[in-house]
């Protein structure tokens, strides 16, 4: 396979990535020029929403394409055209074949969550100090364990003990995406697990990957959530968060427990005012910039 490398500004970006798709690139990425240097952009978005930028000041467009010639043909005709006008050739580069599959592989290792708490791609053996496992691959749904936002779900989740025995039987995950926060609780001892989204590969993946851990579990479409639960987690994202305030509230048992993830630290202040009528979240945990909330009815 061969690589087409190109240097874009930021309003290049998004004509010259549809047109190497409309050329049979076999995938199309785009990087950040600057980045691990002083000129790095952070560029935040939200899924739902536009994008912040089409691109960085100075992006790095990668197009992958099957051999030498449809690169080499793929550059000619997109040079023909005006939106080509400030993007540079980087070149053409060979990609040694590789074991895709492996080195994907590794990319996954075992993520600890404390220190007898584990989530775990089927390809690896639990670790022996690991007491609680969760077999978990990487999938079309949000939700692995290596991200900041679920580690510190599943961490206030393993802190809490025995869901059933502390009062805590009765779990809904709100957005569950791979389901990951839904195993847990029943892995934890929640009785009952019921797990929603809005996205229909989230729901076959959870199903999936509950059969895999053998835990039983509710899962389905909002709609399948119904009454109230001691525990009601949604790790989403702030602005979803913010709207959802009064369902999810709603969903909390009397002395029940609200937790909120998918939250930059610097959107505290926004929760907090979006659920003032309702409650009073806390920070109860922070990594690498994201927080979690909760709240106790």
């Amino acid at each position: 396979m061969f690589e087409l490398r190109l240097m874009c500004p930021e309003h290049r970006v998004e004509p010259v990535s549809d047109a190497l798709d409309a050329l049979d690139a076999l995938s199309v990425s785009v990087e950040d020029a600057d980045a691990q240097t002083d000129a790095e952009q952070a560029l935040f978005g939200e899924p739902g929403m536009p994008a912040p930028k089409e691109g960085w000041q100075r992006s790095r467009v990668l197009a992958l394409f099957a051999g030498r010639e449809a690169a080499q043909t793929a550059l000619q005709l997109l040079q023909l055209q005006d939106f080509f006008v400030g993007c540079e050739v980087l070149g053409i580069h060979d990609v040694p074949e590789q074991d895709w599959v492996r080195l994907t592989q590794s990319q996954f290792a075992p993520v600890d969550i404390t220190p007898d708490f584990w989530i775990v791609p089927t390809w690896h053996e639990p670790p022996g100090q690991a007491r609680v496992v969760i077999r978990l691959d990487p999938g079309l749904a949000f939700g692995t364990g290596t991200h900041p936002t679920t580690r510190m779900c599943l961490r206030w989740i393993a802190r809490q003990g025995s869901l059933a025995g502390t009062g805590m039987g009765r779990v809904l995950d709100y957005g569950c995406g791979s389901g990951i926060l839904a195993i847990a609780a029943a892995k934890f001892g929640a009785t009952v697990v019921e797990a929603v989204d809005i996205d229909a590969s989230a729901i076959t993946s959870a199903v999936l990957n509950a059969q895999a851990n053998q835990v039983v579990l509710q899962v389905g479409l909002p709609d399948v959530a119904s009454g109230v639960y001691q525990v009601v987690l949604a790790n989403i994202l702030a602005s979803p968060l913010k709207v959802l305030a009064p369902l999810l509230w709603s969903h909390v048992a009397p002395d029940g427990f609200l937790v909120l993830a998918g939250i930059l630290e610097r959107q505290a202040d926004e929760l907090k005012t979006a659920y003032a009528p309702h409650c009073r979240l806390n920070v109860s945990d922070s990594e690498d910039g994201w927080i979690l909330m909760t709240a106790q009815r």
